[in-house]
């Protein structure tokens, strides 16, 4: 196995809040990817003295730790433990009832010989690369069908954040890892995987220059850094021509791209 993990953070200044690991189990078959992209919250109180740096970085270990050492274990079950470990972490410290209790969106693989399984919450994206270069998104598509109207209010927002009918994220509840998206596919079919945060997945979902067949190539030739730099590339452009990311020029963007 072949895999890459790279991370730019979106403003030298502030903290990258992405997270991403691979890891091998001890036997040395099969492995694990996991990609988290921390939610900003917007300025004022969201309960957690800790931060979203801190709060990716525990989720996201405790999911590298069990997806690599508890084969017993199904995806949704390590999301739900992991989430609850992290919350137990501050629990004391935290209000952790506050709806922008620090929370991430969470794409994840493992594999065996036999069978690749997938997870995906929120907007992360998991790319499934077949032998004829073909290739299959993940995607968990709740946030991308609420109103643009409704995203602009962080009030309505909100009242639509780990809720039915809304979306939903890793923050402090376990059974959000029921709302995963989840799968299973033949070890067969998967040539390689791609676990991309949604400031990556900007090649295909908001520029457009291709498809995910199309992006799994440019990570083939070209690598997950070479993946990034487009997408910086990309961003510039749109900024110097008037676009809507002269706004927020750029997001903070991981990519992992394993060859099985």
């Amino acid at each position: 196995m072949r895999t890459e993990v790279v991370t730019l953070p979106g403003r030298p200044e502030r903290p990258n809040e992405d997270w991403a690991a691979a890891a091998l189990p001890a036997s040395g078959g099969g492995g694990t990817v996991v990609v988290l992209d921390g939610v900003t919250p917007p300025v004022g109180d969201d309960g957690c003295v800790h931060g979203v740096p801190w709060f990716t970085a525990r989720l996201g270990g405790a999911l590298t730790e069990l997806s690599a050492s508890r084969r017993d274990m199904t995806l949704p079950g390590i999301l739900a433990e992991a989430i609850r470990r992290t919350a137990d972490a501050h629990r004391d410290s935290c209000d952790l009832s506050h709806v922008r209790t620090p929370q991430a969106t969470v794409a994840m693989a493992r594999w065996d010989a036999a069978t690749v399984e997938y997870l995906v919450l929120s907007d992360a994206v998991l790319v499934l690369g077949a032998p004829d270069g073909s290739a299959r998104a993940v995607v968990d598509d709740r946030l991308d069908l609420i109103p643009d109207g409704i995203r602009r209010s962080l009030e309505a927002t909100d009242r639509l954040r780990n809720q039915e009918g809304g979306f939903f994220t890793a923050a402090a509840d376990p059974a959000v890892a029921l709302r995963a998206v989840t799968g299973t596919a033949p070890r067969s079919t998967v040539r390689a995987l791609a676990a991309l945060t949604d400031g990556a997945a900007r090649w295909v979902e908001l520029f457009g220059e291709g498809d995910w067949a199309a992006c799994m190539e440019v990570l083939g030739k070209e690598g997950a850094h070479g993946l990034l730099a487009r997408v910086r590339s990309l961003e510039v452009a749109d900024a110097a021509a008037g676009g809507p990311l002269r706004w927020k020029l750029h997001d903070d963007a991981t990519a992992v791209y394993a060859v099985l």
